[in-house]
């Protein structure tokens, strides 16, 4: 049996430590904060209750799979775990709508085709077969295994199989997920609906690999999926009370201030209150960033690994309390597309990065009891992409975010008539309130590992130059996003148990 400390109690972190305590390890979990999930968290108010991180679920197979692992309860006997049906409700610039099945590629067919015209629905199931492809050939090296010591293979090709495209007298294949909607969708707004995948996630889609396509592949494959009964924080509250059930020790308020090795192995950390407390290992859900200034401001990173992969967007969110019960028949989301995406994209990620007075504002609506007074009020939240900030001055500008969070609400009205006649209150929440909860200096959010794109969306490997100590969640491999968290935690402690020589689940 050995001590073992990890520092933060995220979801990555704690899907470890329920793992290795499993295994029979003595596993103490240190965290700065007062609670547990990391960016799972949850904002009260008044008999309101809205989650502060996702607000649904894709791939629950990886969180059934820690509990099946773990104990003898299942995932579905701690928590209401719900398919969310249509899985969403896209309002495009033009005024066409279409509410999509969940995990139904028949039916989401049906309603392209009746929504956009009748080879809408062909030509998004099409590009579903090719985005299946790039999924099975990516699937097992990048979310099931350790990054590959020749990580450089998965940098350099696509695998998404791109169709020939005829162009200037020339051929030539998407290499970007814009040109994927461009060239093989042929629609605006089938491009919106595939690109607001990507921007869910702070992806540029002008940039992001055509093998970004994997995001809606897993949404549309497997279906999305909420927590009934309070939301995503009751699956992070799941898991905590897991950890505990396998005699994880956690310690709240108390923060790690280095990570102690000797003769290049660690040997346990230093807390801010005092003391060492011995390990012979370490698991660090934190950013690269920080675990370098905790191993004394030198890369943990060994030689020749994938550079520390950070974020060039964040998330503003806004929760809304609403007179008025929520209407039957509400899709739980909607996204409300930007009426000028270009400009939009320019505003996120360009040379100088600033705000949008059309931003693309996804609408969360969900049919749960449990986050409202009563019958007669509704929870909304909305959210949209934001350049991450960074530095004093940038949390400073709250005006800015106030701004935005203007432009979000009357995006929204565009799918909910007579949104601020209902209005009773609302809470902003910024970049800032992001790095508060994570850690994260300048609220970044990570994105999911992908292939291709010279290796920049690959994030570094879960260990590290220093024997013992290795990392988890989202800014390590495989990266961001729930469904990933999930599969770092199990990646760690296969490393842990097994040793350099673990390959991956089978």
């Amino acid at each position: 049996m050995a001590r073992i400390a990890v520092i933060g109690a995220g979801m990555g972190a704690m899907a470890a430590a329920a793992r290795l305590a499993v295994a029979g390890h003595r596993v103490v979990v240190y965290e700065r904060t007062g609670t547990y999930g990391g960016a799972l968290g949850r904002f009260e108010r008044d008999g309101f209750s809205f989650d502060t991180g996702p607000g649904l679920l894709p791939l629950p197979a990886v969180w059934r799979d820690l509990f099946v692992k773990t104990g003898k309860e299942a995932l579905e006997d701690r928590v209401e775990l719900v398919q969310v049906d249509p899985s969403s409700r896209h309002v495009f610039a033009d005024g066409t709508e279409v509410a999509l099945p969940n995990a139904s590629r028949a039916g989401v067919v049906e309603a392209l085709d009746a929504a956009l015209g009748p080879t809408a629905g062909r030509r998004w199931s099409d590009f579903l077969v090719r985005a299946r492809e790039a999924w099975d050939r990516t699937r097992r090296p990048l979310l099931e295994e350790p990054l590959w010591p020749n990580w450089e293979v998965l940098a350099e090709r696509d695998p998404y199989p791109s169709v020939p495209h005829k162009r200037l007298l020339r051929t030539r294949r998407a290499g970007t997920l814009a040109e994927v909607g461009a060239w093989e969708l042929r629609d605006a707004r089938l491009a919106a609906l595939l690109g607001s995948h990507a921007l869910a996630y702070g992806l540029d889609p002008r940039t992001a690999p055509a093998n970004t396509a994997v995001l809606p592949y897993m949404e549309y494959a497997f279906g999305m999926w909420y927590v009934r009964g309070g939301g995503l924080r009751e699956l992070a509250r799941a898991v905590y009370e897991r950890c505990l059930a396998r005699r994880v020790e956690f310690r709240f308020g108390t923060e790690v201030t280095a990570v102690v090795e000797k003769d290049g192995r660690v040997a346990g950390v230093e807390l801010a209150e005092g003391g060492l407390a011995e390990a012979e290992f370490v698991v660090a859900g934190v950013a690269p960033d920080v675990l370098d200034r905790l191993s004394g401001g030198s890369p943990v990173r060994g030689a020749g690994e994938v550079p520390p992969r950070r974020g060039g967007a964040s998330r503003l969110t806004v929760h809304l309390a609403l007179r008025g019960g929520r209407a039957e028949g509400t899709a739980h989301r909607t996204v409300v597309h930007s009426e000028d995406g270009d400009a939009e994209l320019d505003c996120l990620f360009g040379a100088t990065p600033g705000m949008t007075a059309r931003p693309t504002v996804t609408v969360l609506r969900p049919d749960d009891p449990a986050l409202v007074p009563d019958t007669d009020h509704e929870a909304v939240t909305l959210t949209a992409a934001v350049p991450a900030f960074g530095g004093e001055s940038d949390w400073a500008a709250t005006e800015v975010f106030a701004l935005q969070a203007e432009n979000l609400i009357s995006a929204a009205e565009r799918a909910i008539p007579g949104l601020r006649d209902r209005l009773l209150w609302r809470e902003v929440r910024t970049p800032a309130d992001i790095a508060a909860a994570t850690g994260v200096a300048d609220g970044a959010i990570p994105v999911p590992t992908l292939a291709a794109a010279g290796g920049r969306l690959l994030h570094a490997a879960n260990s590290t130059r220093v024997a013992g100590l290795f990392t988890v969640g989202g800014w390590s491999h495989p990266g961001g996003g729930l469904p990933h968290a999930g599969m770092s935690g199990a990646l760690v402690a296969g490393l842990v148990v097994e040793g350099p020589e673990f390959r991956g689940s089978q």
